[in-house]
């Protein structure tokens, strides 16, 4: 076995044994191996319902780095990412992911990520009530931010 997957295994173990949430860890490392955070879901003992292992270890690994780009790092994660971990890894910028189980496998212990992902697909759209409401009151705010962002570089 992969020795950080292992690792990412046993946080899962250790946070579903403390009964702090969902039977899921997961791990950061550098290029050359080094661990930068380790994580498990948290989602119970904290009532968050982000805070799922890669959150929570991405959260770490940010606060341990003093940056929000992980680009240069690798997570291992004890099961493939949810839409929400997803989207947390792209905004982080990790290109190298590496997943033990499936959302297959997480499906079949209750977890529901299928529902999301049909909802991104266009599917089950009864899901949320998403709904556009005054945007000319509040696109000012980005027009501002984005002229300051040009006088900063």
């Amino acid at each position: 076995m992969n020795k950080f997957m292992k690792i990412a295994n046993e946080c899962a173990m250790q946070g579903s044994n403390k009964n702090e949430g969902g039977p899921f860890g997961a791990v950061i490392t550098d290029k050359s191996g080094n661990i930068i955070a380790t994580g498990n879901n948290m989602v119970l003992v904290s009532n968050d319902p982000t805070a799922h292992a890669e959150i929570t270890v991405i959260r770490k690994a940010c606060e341990k780095l003093g940056t929000y780009d992980l680009s240069e790092y690798i997570l291992y994660t004890s099961c493939e990412p949810c839409p929400m971990c997803l989207s947390a890894i792209i905004w982080s910028n990790i290109k190298d992911v590496y997943y033990a189980c499936t959302r297959e496998d997480a499906g079949n212990i209750g977890f529901r990520d299928d529902i999301i992902y049909e909802y991104l697909e266009g599917k089950k759209q009864d899901l949320l009530n998403l709904k556009q409401i005054d945007r000319e009151e509040c696109i000012d705010l980005f027009k501002k931010y984005k002229e300051q962002r040009k006088t900063i570089y």
